[in-house]
């Protein structure tokens, strides 16, 4: 098996059907770690997706003990209802999905002037191979491959 076909397999296992030999050429021959950025943004996205997909699991939950609760009582005795607040949540979670993925690349906010914000750390995810071991690669930009991933479908 050659390394672009145990890299689609993979890609394909995670879900990446029609992209995954794109994918894994790219991995291959621009040395980008796409595999991993791959696996993370597919859970972000099952993270963003579940606060449709589970809205009546979590609507009740809320209710019976949280600090939401009395704001999904007012806004279930308003006629909305669990999808409808879903629906809503995912795309709250989704617009927070993308604004940690972008300050992942981009820390600098511009709510700071220059001066502090040189002078201020800033991060780097780092990709782990299948033993935990540093590769030298980093998952960088993934805002930008986030939008392209968005689920197709009834959450999506």
């Amino acid at each position: 098996m050659t390394e672009r076909d145990r890299l689609t397999a993979l890609f394909h296992a995670l879900g990446a059907d029609a992209d995954a030999p794109d994918w894994a050429e790219s991995e291959i021959e621009e040395g980008l770690p796409q595999l991993a950025r791959y696996r993370l943004l597919r859970t972000v996205w099952q993270d963003v997706d579940a606060w449709s997909t589970a809205a009546p699991r979590w609507v009740n939950a809320y209710r019976a003990d949280g600090a939401a609760a009395d704001s999904v009582d007012r806004a279930l005795a308003a006629g909305l209802t669990p999808e409808d607040l879903g629906t809503l949540a995912r795309e709250v979670a989704r617009e927070t999905a993308f604004a940690v993925l972008h300050a992942l690349a981009d820390p600098a906010d511009g709510s700071l002037p220059a001066d502090v914000e040189a002078r201020l750390p800033g991060w780097r995810l780092a990709e782990l191979d299948a033993e935990g071991v540093p590769t030298g690669r980093h998952l960088d930009a993934l805002h930008e491959d986030f939008v392209e991933l968005e689920p197709k479908g009834t959450a999506g």
